[in-house]
């Protein structure tokens, strides 16, 4: 049983450093106050709350694995490797198309209500 606390004392020392060190991130958290506002703003339903929190999970973990990435090549391969720096590239690849699709979601579930 301590181990499974030790675990959760892992993680969220991981959601801390991602938003003490990530720009991004902190860009990203900015964008969900505004989300979370607008929604409880416009009444959102159960569903579309369920697809904003879905897109908010997808994009804060696709900025997770991102940072765990660079700060894992960064640390491996301090000089520069074209295969790093291709890998650097998918990963922030990804974290911009879950934004995207976080996007979508919110736009969908946003103009019905405007």
């Amino acid at each position: 049983m301590r181990n499974r606390f030790r675990s959760f004392k892992y993680a969220f020392r991981g959601i801390w450093t991602l938003l003490a060190t990530q720009a991004n991130a902190r860009i990203h958290l900015a964008a969900l106050v505004l989300v979370v506002a607008a929604g409880l703003i416009t009444g959102l339903g159960l569903g579309e709350w369920a697809l904003i929190a879905l897109a908010v999970a997808m994009v804060l973990s696709a900025e997770a694995m991102n940072s765990a990435l660079e700060f894992l090549a960064d640390h491996t391969a301090p000089e520069w490797h074209d295969s790093v720096q291709k890998a650097k590239d998918l990963a922030a690849g990804a974290v911009l198309l879950a934004a995207a699709g976080a996007l979508a979601v919110g736009l969908l579930v946003f103009i019905p209500h405007f």
